[in-house]
């Protein structure tokens, strides 16, 4: 027995975002449709941050939703607060389909049954399954580390989430492969960071507080991983069996790495595949100068292909002092086909060190004598006003400086207390 599973993850649905992601994920779900999927998933983040319900964005995203629940049932997962902040997913079940959408938005399983029902156990894991269940979802959603730093020592949070997860996943293998041998298909679905997997700009995620390996996730012992969180899509397998991240529906920013779009899964009891089918996502461009950006340079790469699709970033980095090098309008004006443009450019500060060596000379003259060998300064003249320094107040340096200044002795403070503005002047001219 097999199904084939559209999933989809990373909507971030937002009214910023909407053209870009509801065109994307419009597409994605033609594409499921045609396919005849069974069931349709969607692994967190559908919105970008908290909407309000009369928003344009939630109207698109529910019209998608609808979409998939008249074709087939539909499961949702919570993702991670600050995109979905918990209790919005709580609206989608109310949409009027011809089946029902689920909101999985705690640690549980959930069966679909022959009648295309969805039936959800009490607490984590069912005790027995449902009747004519023909498929098994094991539902791990975002996970609130709060709760676990309030139940732990807060210094042991980072490594305290793995380890609790890989014990949870090691709880759920037996009953999986139980299910698996009467040739029932389960599929375990999270929102999260997977150790050594790639970000869409490239970088691995190798730090030590992240959710889960792909040992402990394989250790769970199901047919297929259905992920979400991570924008690139990528895929492990075993024996058969496959873990996938979806990937972000779209393109939400520049430098990402990659084609976007969902997966189409077929999943057996003992094995699984996942195919990515691509979506129109937003091509984008860097452009990247080590100096002022060069106007020649622009103007030849629009010469040379169109840009009318293309959203591009220009960067540069220059000093301080050649910050007035930089014509933003005319770039504007060069790039003014582009889909969009963003120019960003880094100004490097003139940094003012020290002089090398200094710190190791004992006495200030000596300091004073080896700063003026590095700066080609006289020494002579600091000497004489060090020297000044170390016999005269500040107060009596400064009236002798003033007084040199002036051609006549300064009044006395009582006589002064007489003069009119124009008695002063004269003083000082």
């Amino acid at each position: 027995m097999s199904l084939r599973i559209a999933h989809f993850s990373d909507l971030h649905y937002a009214d910023e975002t909407l053209s870009e992601v509801d065109h994307c994920f419009a597409r994605a779900v033609d594409q499921a449709i045609a396919a005849g999927v069974a069931v349709a998933i969607i692994t967190g983040d559908t919105t970008d941050h908290a909407l309000s319900a009369h928003s344009p964005a939630v109207r698109a995203l529910a019209r998608q939703i609808q979409r998939l629940a008249d074709h087939c049932p539909v499961l949702m997962l919570q993702g991670t607060f600050s995109h979905e902040p918990p209790g919005f997913l709580a609206l989608f079940p109310l949409i009027r389909g011809k089946h029902p959408i689920f909101v999985a938005d705690r640690m549980q399983q959930v069966a679909l049954t022959t009648a295309g029902c969805w039936v959800a156990s009490n607490g984590w894991q069912f005790d027995a399954l449902p009747g004519k269940t023909i498929l098994i979802c094991t539902c791990l959603p975002t996970l609130n580390r709060a709760a676990l730093a309030a139940a732990i020592e807060p210094r042991d949070v980072a490594n305290a989430m793995g380890d609790q997860l890989s014990k949870v996943l090691a709880g759920y293998a037996q009953g999986h492969l139980v299910a698996r041998e009467a040739g029932m298909p389960v599929v375990l679905l999270s929102h999260g960071t997977v150790h050594g997997c790639v970000t869409e700009h490239g970088v691995p995620m190798a730090g030590a507080d992240h959710e889960f390996t792909t040992g402990a996730l394989f250790g769970a012992e199901a047919s297929a991983v259905m992920l979400g969180h991570i924008h690139k899509h990528q895929s492990w397998s075993k024996n058969g069996r496959c873990i996938a991240y979806a990937g972000s529906i779209g393109r939400l920013h520049y430098g990402e790495e990659g084609d976007k779009g969902s997966l189409l899964w077929d999943v057996y009891a003992d094995m699984s595949n996942a195919v990515l089918q691509p979506t129109p996502a937003r091509r984008t461009l860097d452009i990247s100068f080590e100096g002022p950006p060069d106007m020649e340079t622009l103007t030849r790469f629009v010469e040379n292909q169109s840009i009318n699709d293309v959203w591009i970033r220009v960067r540069w980095q220059i000093l301080e002092e050649e910050r007035d090098l930089v014509d933003r309008a005319r770039m504007e004006e060069i790039l003014a086909g582009a889909a969009g443009v963003k120019l960003e450019g880094r100004i490097i500060p003139v940094v003012r060190a020290r002089a090398e060596g200094i710190a190791r000379e004992h006495s200030l003259s000596r300091q004073i004598d080896h700063w003026a060998r590095l700066t080609g300064a006289n020494a002579s003249i600091l000497h004489s006003c060090l020297e000044q320094l170390s016999v005269s107040s500040p107060e009596e340096i400064t009236g002798q400086v003033l007084r040199e200044r002036v051609r006549a002795p300064l009044p006395s403070t009582e006589a002064a207390a007489h003069l009119t503005r124009t008695d002063l002047a004269r003083h000082w001219s």
